[in-house]
């Protein structure tokens, strides 16, 4: 991540209320709500009802994480899904701009959309979904990304595991079964050669906690964690449950509605158990960066727990286990 050294604990502990709403009437937009929280954590989120009536959303960005131009590209490519008729959600322009500073506090303001979780398991549903990855990557691989992070082993592999090195939270009678197995596991995944497949800009965290049902069409949400990477990225979170055949079958059903609208190259399912193994260190690390932010802490209580870190151990002998078997092997239609 693009994070300056700052404390966690300063990042949002004078975001009040009253500080939020003249954040907004610097831009012409005034509650006539409450702030409603939503539930955000790496972020602070808002919703409230202006003076039109309108419901909006405001977004405000944790300092120092992304610069200026990579929220901007941000806001750019969910303008161009807009443009091409892609579900999605972009923030309004307000005097000329969609990020706005207000007291070294950086935030953009969102129409906001209504809508329901997306189920997993739905087969149907599931080729719906492919679809609509694909058109956000037929509109994604026009151009590409200039300021944001690329999928990374050195970001999501490297950092995170000298963030848990750093970290107090791992507890010391589990320090040992702990780096006996993420040790080889980091090892083994330096041979991941993500850069030998075609990179394209990506929503970055695709997963259905980001998709929307509304009025019987999926939208994407939250965009913050958008980077260049392939395709699979953000194709592989879709995939549900323990048993290789049902993957593979989902990933069939998903690769099915995906290239009506976009090609796919079949050799990134030898990524999917990495890309897997680097999410899961990362989100750890991610965690015990953020965990001086009070909001994580009452979020997420049981990180700090003994048992958590128990199961991570097994958690990672698993996906150890799982990177010695064979990729998925798709139909050759693909």
């Amino acid at each position: 991540m693009s994070e300056q050294s700052i404390s966690d604990d300063f990042s949002f502990q004078n975001l009040n209320p009253e500080r939020i709403a003249d954040a907004l009437a610097d831009v012409g937009v005034n509650p006539q709500s409450g702030l409603l929280a939503l539930n955000s954590y790496e972020n602070r989120v808002y919703q409230f009802i202006a003076d039109d009536n309108q419901r909006y959303v405001a977004k405000f960005y944790r300092p120092a994480r992304w610069s200026d131009a990579q929220i901007l590209e941000e806001h750019q490519f969910t303008q161009e899904l807009l443009d091409e008729e892609v579900p999605a959600v972009a923030p309004l322009q307000l005097g000329g701009s969609t990020l706005h500073n207000y007291q070294d506090y950086r935030f953009a303001v969102f129409p906001s959309v209504g809508g329901r979780a997306v189920e997993p398991g739905d087969l149907d549903q599931l080729e719906r979904i492919g679809r609509q990855i694909g058109r956000l990557h037929a509109v994604a691989k026009q151009r590409p990304f200039s300021n944001r992070p690329n999928v990374s082993y050195q970001e999501f592999v490297t950092d995170a595991m000298a963030t848990l090195r750093e970290s107090p939270l791992l507890p010391d009678n589990l320090q040992e079964a702990f780096w006996a197995i993420a040790e080889p596991l980091a090892e083994h995944l330096k041979c991941t050669d993500i850069g030998a497949f075609t990179q394209q800009r990506l929503h970055g965290d695709c997963h259905l906690g980001n998709m929307l049902l509304r009025d019987d069409q999926l939208m994407f949400v939250d965009f913050d964690d958008a980077r260049t990477g392939p395709a699979i990225q953000d194709l592989w979170m879709m995939l549900a449950g323990d048993d290789r055949a049902e993957r593979t079958l989902q990933l069939d059903v998903l690769l099915e509605g995906y290239q009506e609208f976009c090609d796919f190259d079949s050799k990134e399912t030898v990524l999917i158990e990495p890309l897997r193994s680097f999410r899961i260190i990362h989100y750890m690390a991610w965690l015990a960066r953020r965990w001086n932010d009070s909001a994580f802490q009452q979020a997420f209580p049981w990180f700090a727990e003994q048992r958590y870190w128990e199961q991570q151990v097994l958690t990672l002998k698993e996906q150890f286990a799982v990177l010695q078997e064979p990729p998925i092997q798709l139909q050759p239609n693909y």
